[in-house]
């Protein structure tokens, strides 16, 4: 069920059953190189989110799709939140989803910039009741959707040379396999084919350490087929880890 297209009864109904978890993908809107979608960091936790909801009984929340790409800024397209709004939201989605009767939040992410940024809204909204001696009545878990048991060695197993660390084979691939109108992208020549690798600092830094955008990777091996295998298996392994955590009691 997706609580976009699901009615307020409907939700009603099932958080009266019992069914208190939620998924919510989240990501950025940041360039990925000349032969990657600037939607993938958020495109690639929903597609996989929505193909998890074919097979199990999962409640997808809307996407969560702008996140902390400061650094992205020197490329067109690129969009960017504050940390501390991006904190500020997370804040708010989490007052607005355990208010409802929401109590176990799983956040399943798709750009690892944004991770010590959700991290430290986690302890927004947990700390009211920490400084008032008492328990949280929610819980959050935070995956990075290549991080899934099983999916990480997946996907260096299928790219073992020119992965990477942005714009890698592998979330190309998975756009590819859900938009594979785009797949010519990876025709394109890049030069070098294998880009450079180096830290991430402020926007000017990094347009100049990666003038194209990608960081250790080649993205020109990515086909649909390659997109499809890494969504079965990551879809698989997200029902078994969210439901998981749902099931927590204490």
């Amino acid at each position: 069920m997706f609580l976009s297209l699901a009615t307020w009864p409907e939700i009603d109904q099932r958080l009266k059953a019992g069914k208190r978890g939620i998924i919510i993908p989240i990501g950025s809107h940041e360039q990925h190189g000349p032969t990657g979608l600037i939607g993938t960091d958020a495109l690639c936790p929903d597609i996989i989110a929505r193909e998890a909801e074919k097979q199990g009984d999962l409640l997808i929340a809307p996407p969560f799709s702008i996140g902390m790409a400061q650094h992205h800024m020197g490329f067109p397209g690129s969009m960017t939140l504050r940390p501390s709004t991006m904190i500020a939201t997370i804040v708010d989605w989490t007052a607005s989803l355990t208010r409802a009767g929401f109590d176990r939040l799983y956040w399943v992410n798709g750009h690892g910039g944004n991770v010590a940024t959700i991290q430290a809204a986690f302890a927004e909204t947990y700390a009211p009741y920490s400084l008032r001696g008492e328990a949280a009545p929610f819980a959050h878990m935070l995956k990075n959707w290549w991080e899934l048991p099983g999916i990480e060695r997946l996907c260096l197993d299928m790219y073992p040379v020119g992965h990477g660390s942005h714009g890698t084979a592998s979330e190309v691939a998975v756009t590819y396999w859900a938009y594979p109108e785009r797949a010519d992208l990876a025709k394109l020549v890049l030069e070098p084919k294998i880009a450079p690798n180096g830290p991430i600092r402020d926007a000017a830094d990094y347009r100049r350490r990666f003038a194209d955008g990608r960081i250790g990777s080649d993205p020109t091996q990515s086909t649909p087929e390659q997109g499809g295998r890494i969504v079965a298996a990551a879809a698989k392994a997200l029902i078994t880890d969210a439901n998981n955590f749902f099931a927590e009691t204490a």
